[in-house]
């Protein structure tokens, strides 16, 4: 088994093109056992002494849709690899803004997320103390975007240009070949092409 976490914040087409792999590869039978880690960019660009952003209200739209995952991922588990296929591509393909719960309410509940638990734990502001502890706990890796892979006491930032072609065997090799070479390859600090291949 391949074991790996990988970070998500659902504005981000690269993390849309990695995650997207992923949930291909497990619905195709991968190997892997993956935690998904809410990570948002925000809390990087808030002002110099600014409130963290979990904790300002002010900050909710931008992070919604992060706290809508954390609680289907919690709560109701067997709707998550759906819940986050869906919320990436609402956003990537259907220039959905996921800013609201009404808006996050149209892309779940057809996949039979119950959106009444999902209201009760925003509420409750829960995922919202899971998104804090996610941000404090990448800190150890000096993480700075999405989507970072944490393999072993190792972090890696990705960024893969294409989403999948349909084929999760293919996802699921492009994942076990990227794992692989986190874990032995460790001095490759980057590898990035010139030019963007089109």
């Amino acid at each position: 088994m391949t074991s790996f976490g990988l970070s998500y914040d659902y504005r981000c087409p690269f993390a849309k093109n990695i995650h997207l792999h992923v949930v291909s590869a497990l619905a195709a039978g991968a190997d892997f056992e993956v935690e998904f880690i809410p990570w948002t960019m925000s809390q990087g660009h808030r002002a110099p002494g600014a409130v963290d952003v979990w904790d300002d209200p002010a900050h909710d739209p931008a992070l919604v849709s992060l706290a809508a995952s954390i609680s289907v991922r919690d709560q109701q588990a067997e709707l998550f690899l759906a819940a986050h296929e869906a919320l990436f591509r609402a956003r990537h393909e259907r220039a959905i803004r996921l800013a609201t719960l009404e808006e996050i309410e149209g892309v779940l509940a057809p996949l039979g997320v119950d959106m009444d638990r999902v209201r009760d734990d925003l509420a409750s502001r829960r995922p919202h103390q899971v998104i804090a502890d996610n941000y404090r706990a990448m800190q150890a890796y000096e993480a700075f975007g999405v989507p970072t892979f944490v393999v072993g006491s190792e972090a890696t930032f990705v960024r893969f240009m294409k989403p999948p072609s349909g084929d999760g065997r293919a996802s699921a090799a492009i994942i076990d070949s990227l794992v692989t070479l986190m874990i032995h390859q460790p001095d490759l600090n980057e590898f990035k092409h010139t030019v963007v291949p089109h």
